[in-house]
């Protein structure tokens, strides 16, 4: 009789532990220690407005606030706070069409434009080695799955929601 060990699959409970456990790293990880001179949001906001500034023809480079605040998934408040502290350093120009009632947006500026550069920078160097390791397709196909996860996550938790408020309501 073979002595084999008995692989158990991991219950609900062990890979939902995990799950959070590994999204706690990764969000508390110390990729924070590259980013000197902003925040990891607001580099993303950098991020987010120097493309538009590129791709958008139709809107002279402009970034509405709305949109940079869906994209972000952060609240108007928050992603005002987050620009008037980028417009404050001198990075973005905050600005609104005709009397502000047709929407506020921002733009990025040189200054904006370079710190974003020296921080990609460093990004890359940091990623690039770490991608040479892990192997880029792993990192794409890890990426897709990450995607399809979140998916599959946000719309779980908004069919909760939608059950929770039917309770109350029912």
């Amino acid at each position: 009789m073979e002595n084999k060990k008995e692989t158990k699959t991991p219950d609900i409970t062990m890979l939902s532990n995990e799950l959070t456990y590994r999204r706690y790293m990764m969000d508390k990880g110390k990729i924070r220690d590259f980013f000197k001179e902003m925040s990891i949001p607001e580099y993303i906001a950098l991020h987010n407005i120097a493309i538009e500034n590129e791709m958008s023809s139709i809107y002279e480079g402009k970034t509405y606030l709305k949109e940079l605040s869906e994209k972000m998934e952060l609240t108007m408040r928050q992603t005002s706070d987050m620009i008037g502290k980028l417009r404050d350093r001198g990075l973005v120009v905050w600005a609104h069409d005709g009397n502000g009632s047709d929407g506020t947006y921002v733009v990025i500026t040189e200054s904006g434009r370079k710190m974003l550069e020296e921080q990609e920078a460093v990004l890359k160097q940091y990623y690039g080695k770490v991608i040479d390791k892990f192997g880029k397709e792993k990192l794409i196909e890890l990426l897709q799955l990450m995607k399809e996860l979140e998916t599959i996550m946000s719309s779980e938790i908004e069919e909760m929601e939608v059950e929770k408020h039917g309770e109350l309501n029912g």
